[in-house]
């Protein structure tokens, strides 16, 4: 890891190699430019001793979960949305937004005190920056939702289409 612990490589966890670049505050751009940069020096050593990432040309990288077949990216942010994480369309929003949701303990955690961990919920037939962009674009949107909420507005103005 890094010396703040933004970037950290786990080796030999769920998968071979995890690597996380996280930080507080909602700067994606930062976030994602440290992840690129790290994980191109990873793969320059990897090619000095001569290995490299197991790939393939219809599936992207090869991973130990086939869900995470692609480009591997899950790109999170933990939000508070006390209001539209109790309405009744929130499931569907995320879905519209090809967005999952989790606790913010991992995979199987409940939301505590409304807060989410909102991540793209594709890994595979799209490219990491877009991946990052939906995030970003979902993100807003749901915030915007959850304002337009706390004042006892409707949301179905604001409801996404399907992608």
């Amino acid at each position: 890891h890094n010396d703040n612990k933004t970037f950290l490589v786990w080796i030999n966890e769920e998968d071979h190699l995890r690597v996380i670049s996280m930080q507080k505050g909602g700067n994606m751009k930062e976030v994602f430019t440290r992840f690129c940069n790290g994980l191109t020096q990873i793969e320059t050593l990897f090619k000095s001793k001569n290995y490299e990432f197991m790939w393939n040309p219809h599936l992207g990288y090869i991973l130990t979960c086939p869900s995470n077949l692609g480009t591997g990216l899950r790109a999170g942010v933990h939000i508070k949305l006390p209001h539209l994480g109790k309405h009744e369309k929130f499931s569907e929003v995320l879905k519209r937004l090809r967005l999952q949701k989790r606790g913010t303990g991992g995979v199987d955690t409940a939301a505590v005190g409304g807060v989410f961990d909102v991540s793209n919920a594709d890994r595979l037939g799209f490219s990491e920056v877009e991946l990052v962009q939906m995030v970003v674009d979902g993100v807003k949107l749901l915030i915007e939702m959850e304002q337009r909420l706390e004042q006892g507005q409707a949301i179905d103005d604001l409801m996404p289409a399907w992608r």
